[in-house]
C-alpha cells in the first residue's frame, strides 16, 4: 500500500468516525495548519481531523497504526519549535474541540481538563475559590493545556512555582496503537515508574494527551509589582543575582532590553521609562508581611535603578505586564521577520552571555532583541531580519546557532521551555552525546515501534525502531551502556 493509499484509508475511517466539517481535506483549508507560532517552518498536512472525545482521538490513532500513518497532534498552535508542525503525507489531530473543564475540586487543589483547554480559562474557574493555575506562558490567552503539557511550559511565575511538569498529577493518554491509558493518580505520588513524567515535555512523541489533572494554587494574601529601568543589561542582570542571592524568590524576574522595549512601546504603548537600556519586572507574592519586608530589600538593591515604579493596583500592575507579554508579537512592528529562540544559562552568567550576544549582533550586523525570565537565566533572545534581503535569513540562522552555542558553552540548554521540535533538532548534539541520544530513542521506540507519533522531531538523526543502536568504543573503558540493549 502506498502513502497516499494508506492515508486515504484512513481519511475513510475518520469520515465515518467524525462529521463532515471535522475532516479537512480541502487544500486551501490544510494550509491554515501548516505551521505553528514558529512560521519559519511550514508544511501542509496530508489530512487534518477536529475530535470532540477521547474515544475518537483513540480510534483515529488506532486507524493511522493500522495503516502505519503518521500522526502529529497540534492544540491551538502557539509552539515556537515547530513542534506541531504537520507531516505532509500524515494526520494532524487538532485537539482545540476538546475543551470542556471537567472538575475543579478546590478541596483537593485540583482541577480535571481536555487538552484543547486555554490555559488562563483554568484559573478563571477556579479563581471563584481562590486558587488559580500557576504555569502562565506569555500565550496563557491563547495557549492550550495539552500544548502546555507537550513542551512542558514554563512563563513569568516559574521561577517559584515551577514548570507545568510540576502542576500535572495524571494524565490519560492515548499511545500510538491507540489505547486510553491513564498516567499518574490522584496520589501525590503514583507508584511505579513516572511515565506520567516521561511523557510531560516529549513533544507528543509518546501519545496523545486526552485529559489532565492539574494542581490548583492558593492565591496569594499579596502581590507587589515593581518595574526597575536601567542603565542597560549589565546594571539589571546584577539586580537580578543580587535578590536571589539575598534569600528572596520573587514570583518572577522580567528582563526586557532596549531593543524589545521599543517594540512593546510601538505595539502596547506599555509607558516603560524612556530612554531605559533595560527594565526588569519584579514580582512579589505570599504573606503580606513577608511581601512588604521583601519589597525594602528589594528596593535596595535596585539602587542602580534610574527609575524604579511601584504598582499601586491591580490596573496599574496589570500595564507593567502588557508589555512583557506582547513582547514576541510586538517584534513585528520593528522587523518584518525574526526568530524567536530560546535557551538557558546560569543567572550569574546573564551579564557576560548578553555582552557576548550584543558582540554577535554588531559583528553579523543581525538585530537581537533580549526578552526574557531573568530570575531563572531562561533567555528569549528574538533575532530579526528581513527575508526578502537575500542572505539575511542566513545570517539570522547563524546567529541564533551561535546564541545556543553561547548557552551551552556556559552550562546551560539549548531549550528552556519552548521545546526542540524541529528547530533545534540539529542542536541536540551539542548537548548530548550518540550513546545519550541512542537510549532516549529506545524510550521512544519502546512506547512507539511504529514511529508514526510526531516523526521528525527532537532526534537530528531518527533510526527506526528495533534497529541496534550504534557501537561507541574507548581503548581504556568498558563498553557504554547502550551497547548492551
Amino acid at each position: 500500500m502506498t502513502a497516499m493509499d494508506a492515508l486515504a484509508a484512513v481519511t475513510g475511517h475518520a469520515r465515518a468516525l467524525l462529521p463532515d466539517h471535522a475532516v479537512i481535506t480541502d487544500r486551501a483549508r490544510l494550509r491554515t495548519y501548516e505551521c505553528d507560532g514558529l512560521a519559519h517552518h511550514r508544511v501542509v498536512p496530508g489530512l487534518v481531523v477536529l475530535p470532540e472525545t477521547a474515544k475518537q482521538v483513540a480510534a483515529i490513532v488506532a486507524a493511522c497504526a493500522r495503516h502505519r500513518v503518521p500522526f502529529v497532534a497540534r492544540g491551538s498552535g502557539t509552539g515556537l519549535s515547530g513542534g506541531a508542525l504537520p507531516h505532509a503525507d500524515g494526520v494532524l489531530i487538532v485537539t482545540s474541540r476538546l475543551r470542556r473543564i471537567l472538575a475543579v475540586r478546590p478541596a483537593d487543589e485540583r482541577a480535571v481538563v481536555e487538552p484543547g483547554v486555554i490555559n488562563l480559562d483554568v484559573t478563571r474557574a477556579a479563581a471563584p475559590y481562590g486558587y488559580h493555575y500557576a504555569p502562565d506562558p506569555s500565550s496563557r490567552q491563547i495557549c492550550s493545556v495539552g500544548g502546555n503539557v507537550a513542551e512542558n511550559s514554563g512563563g513569568a511565575h516559574c521561577l517559584k512555582y515551577g514548570f507545568t511538569a510540576g502542576h500535572v498529577v495524571a494524565a490519560d493518554l492515548v499511545t500510538p496503537d491507540g489505547t486510553l491509558v491513564t498516567l499518574g493518580g490522584e496520589a501525590p505520588d503514583a507508584p511505579g515508574y513516572d511515565l506520567l513524567g516521561t511523557v510531560i515535555g516529549a513533544e507528543g512523541t509518546l501519545g496523545v494527551v486526552t485529559s489532565v489533572t492539574v494542581r490548583l494554587t492558593r492565591d496569594p494574601e499579596a502581590v507587589t509589582t515593581l518595574l526597575a529601568a536601567f542603565p542597560g543589561t549589565d546594571a539589571a542582570g546584577a539586580a537580578t543575582s543580587a535578590i536571589i542571592a539575598a534569600g528572596i524568590v520573587p514570583a518572577a524576574i522580567e528582563m526586557m532590553d532596549a531593543l524589545a522595549i521599543e517594540a512593546a512601546e510601538a505595539a502596547v504603548a506599555c509607558g516603560y521609562p524612556p530612554g531605559a537600556g533595560a527594565v526588569l519586572i519584579i514580582e512579589l507574592d505570599g504573606p503580606a508581611a513577608d511581601v512588604h519586608a521583601e519589597l525594602a530589600t528589594v528596593t535596595r538593591l535596585c539602587a542602580d535603578a534610574t527609575e524604579l515604579r511601584i504598582a499601586a493596583d491591580p490596573a496599574e500592575r496589570e500595564l507593567i505586564w502588557k508589555g512583557r507579554r506582547s513582547a514576541f508579537a510586538a517584534v513585528g512592528r520593528i522587523s518584518p521577520d525574526y526568530i524567536v529562540q530560546d535557551g538557558v544559562i546560569p543567572r550569574t552568567a546573564l551579564p557576560e552571555v548578553l555582552r557576548a550576544i550584543a558582540s554577535l549582533s554588531a559583528d553579523t550586523g543581525v538585530r537581537v532583541a533580549n526578552v526574557f525570565h531573568a530570575g531563572d537565566g531562561n533567555l528569549h533572545p528574538l533575532v530579526l531580519f528581513d527575508a526578502a534581503v537575500p542572505g539575511q535569513e542566513d545570517r539570522a540562522e547563524d546567529v541564533s546557532g551561535a546564541i545556543l552555542d553561547l548557552c551551552v558553552t556556559h552550562g546551560g540548554s539549548i531549550t528552556g521551555e519552548h521545546g526542540v521540535g524541529v528547530d533545534k533538532a540539529k542542536y541536540l548534539p551539542r548537548m548530548f552525546t550518540d550513546a545519550d541520544l541512542d537510549t532516549m530513542q529506545l524510550l521512544r521506540c519502546a512506547f512507539d515501534p511504529a514511529g508514526i507519533a510526531n516523526p521528525g522531531k527532537i532526534f537530528p538523526t531518527p533510526r527506526l525502531c528495533g534497529e541496534v543502536p550504534r557501537k561507541h568504543h574507548a581503548a581504556t573503558e568498558p563498553p557504554a551502556a547502550a551497547e548492551i540493549f
